[in-house]
């Protein structure tokens, strides 16, 4: 994966330890494609640079059925995990849903299903 032009570190030259807020664009649109690519019969983990309720919300929406909580765990510490789950249950709420599986995908519509089939050779 290359890494993005933002980062500031002496060290974003380096192979391996990407992690956190830069892989969050890059992850959230994989998570997208992987949701209209299966057509959302999939379960998909949300990994990539979530730290905030917002941050999950995002991946849930672009198609994420769960949500992984790593670097924002290390730097926030167990209290995060709380938070994140009232921030969930807010921000569901204020778009009218009960529970994270009405949210999936949301953001992401699925394109019209294929109308015919698709000869495939052997």
């Amino acid at each position: 994966m290359a890494r993005p032009n933002s980062l500031n570190s002496s060290h974003k030259g380096e192979k391996g330890g990407l992690s956190g807020p830069p892989l969050k664009e890059k992850s959230t649109e994989m998570i997208r494609k992987v949701y209209r690519m299966t057509r959302g019969t999939v379960p998909i983990v949300g990994v990539g640079g979530v730290s905030t309720a917002d941050d999950a919300y995002e991946k849930i929406k672009a198609g994420a059925s769960l949500v992984q909580l790593y670097t924002g765990l290390v730097y926030n510490g167990t209290g995060s995990i709380r938070r994140m789950k009232e921030g969930l249950s807010v921000l569901l709420e204020m778009d009218g849903y009960t529970n994270v599986k009405q949210a999936v995908g949301v953001d992401n519509p699925l394109p019209p299903a294929p109308t015919t089939i698709v000869d495939y050779k052997v």
